[in-house]
């Protein structure tokens, strides 16, 4: 009996990109990062309250935006990796000119999974 190799080759995604709905957000992200569900229904619970607080929206949109943009990033492993090492980088450097890089770098790669994910 051989075992097959289920490890991902390059950067294609883990999930097909999920809607920008707070289930299928949550479905995603429990495949792709389930570490992260605790601070996704910290995130939801507290956009909701502000919304309530607020008497808008908007707070939802931002939040449901935000992790489209957080899931997008993980659904590819090589991005993934690349921002969780830049974001880790940037907080354990001593150098404020090398922490700047690699804060520039997370914010490069979060920007363009936000412009993946935006609604047309």
């Amino acid at each position: 009996m051989s075992l097959q190799h289920t490890e991902p080759v390059g950067d294609h995604p883990l999930v097909p990109r999920p809607e920008c709905t707070p289930g299928a957000l949550r479905a995603a992200c429990a495949v792709v990062a389930p570490h992260l569900l605790g601070a996704y229904d910290r995130d939801k619970d507290q956009a909701l309250a502000d919304a309530v607080d607020h008497g808008s929206i908007a707070p939802v949109h931002a939040y449901l935006h935000h992790w489209a943009a957080l899931i997008e990033i993980e659904r590819h492993p090589l991005t993934s990796r690349a921002y969780h090492r830049a974001e880790y980088l940037a907080r354990v450097t001593t150098e404020p000119d090398e922490s700047r890089v690699h804060l520039a770098e997370a914010s490069d790669i979060y920007r363009a999974a936000s412009r993946a994910v935006r609604p047309e």
